[in-house]
């Protein structure tokens, strides 16, 4: 399955974005999609997760609250909802899908997209 991230850009502080994660080539009616992000000179970190039935969602504790991750199958697409948006949320936002489940780990993601750069501004 390829995976294609879009909807990153230069936003303020308390603003809001929302990032899509289109599927091709295959539907994402049997994975996992999870969003990472990754700040120069850090890791690559864990932000949330979808089930493939969309039924679970999983979020880190540092964007709980402000982060919403959904999914619409019927456009294989997962979305990642971020308001209030702060400026150590600034990175590269990537997309991935898991076949064997739900993971909050890099290494449990069979397929990745490229990233889309968020960047918040104080």
């Amino acid at each position: 399955v390829q995976l294609q991230a879009s909807g990153g850009g230069l936003v303020q502080a308390g603003g809001s974005l929302r990032l899509s994660c289109a599927a091709s080539g295959r539907s994402f009616s049997r994975y996992a999609v999870g969003w990472f992000r990754q700040a120069p000179g850090r890791e690559r970190e864990f932000v949330a997760a979808i089930s493939w039935s969309g039924d679970s969602t999983y979020h880190a504790d540092s964007v709980k609250g402000r982060f919403t991750i959904s999914s619409d199958n019927a456009k294989d697409t997962v979305y990642l909802q971020m308001n209030s948006l702060k400026p150590e949320d600034t990175a590269v936002y990537s997309c991935a899908a898991a076949y064997r489940g739900v993971g909050t780990r890099s290494y449990e993601y069979d397929y990745w997209g490229q990233g889309t750069q968020v960047t918040v501004s104080s």
